[in-house]
């Protein structure tokens, strides 16, 4: 018999929107290489591999080319999975187990809420190619635990960045966060997603980048709660609550399709 297996598009309510995540469905742990094929064979961003356990799900995510550490649209795709083929109850908290700690989500009507870990940056100097691989002048440039974070002049300028992907992918970097105050009515602000050192050119929207951005943004805004938009191709929307060492992330999902993966 094969194994469950979604695709969901997640901080999004609309088919072909938002970032897209591969959901598989494992009766027992698998191991690292074979999680990493069907990764690979996927060709998403992210796929996020379950087990069940006792007290919730064990969760791993990979790009086409590595296991990461945090995803965040992979654990609200994930989260939607179970709720909408009754592994979990509606009302009942989805908890999964990951190298980055226990991380829950909850639905708060329609929306999925994420209780993800701060990774707040602090002030960095960045590669000497960095800047010149964006084809931006920073305002700031900052760093995670994962990442680097880059704040531009404007959401004009976030837009229209065409970046050298030859050269971020010889950074030792995950990624690097681009970001500035919006203008676009409703939103606090916007950001694009940038890893091709990790097998993605321009994730469509990065969860775990607003465990960064919105601790920056507090400190900027001097606020706590915010609307984000992602201004990749596809587009997507984020609700962001700081709150101490936690980063809640609020988003849709839509699932696209119900497959089964072949087991040989």
């Amino acid at each position: 018999m094969g194994l469950a297996i979604f695709q969901v598009d997640a901080f999004t309510d609309k088919l072909f929107a938002g970032n897209p995540a591969a959901v598989c469905i494992l009766p027992k742990p698998r191991d690292k290489d074979w999680m990493q094929n069907v990764a690979q064979e996927m060709n998403l961003s992210e796929t996020a591999f379950l087990n069940k356990r006792e007290d919730g799900f064990n969760l791993r995510w990979f790009t086409p080319t590595v296991e990461v550490d945090l995803c965040g649209h992979a654990t609200l795709a994930s989260a939607h999975v179970l709720w909408e083929i009754g592994l979990l109850k509606l009302g009942e908290q989805a908890r999964f187990y990951t190298g980055s700690g226990l991380l829950t989500a909850d639905r708060k009507g329609d929306w999925i809420e994420l209780n993800f870990p701060a990774t707040p940056d602090e002030p960095a100097t960045a590669p000497a190619d960095l800047p010149r691989a964006l084809g931006v002048t920073p305002r700031y440039i900052g760093k995670s635990r994962f990442d680097y974070l880059v704040e531009v002049d404007s959401e004009e300028t976030v837009r229209n960045l065409e970046p050298d992907f030859t050269v971020l992918k010889a950074l030792p970097i995950r990624g690097v966060m681009v970001t500035s105050p919006a203008t676009s009515p409703g939103y606090d602000f916007v950001s694009r997603f940038f890893a091709p050192g990790s097998g993605v050119n321009e994730d469509p929207v990065t969860g775990s980048a607003h465990c960064c951005l919105g601790p920056f943004w507090s400190r900027r805004l001097n606020k706590n709660e915010f609307l984000a938009y992602q201004a990749s191709r596809r587009g997507g929307v984020v609700r962001v609550r700081v709150s101490g060492e936690r980063v809640y992330l609020g988003g849709k999902a839509v699932t696209v399709l119900r497959g089964e993966l072949v087991d040989h």
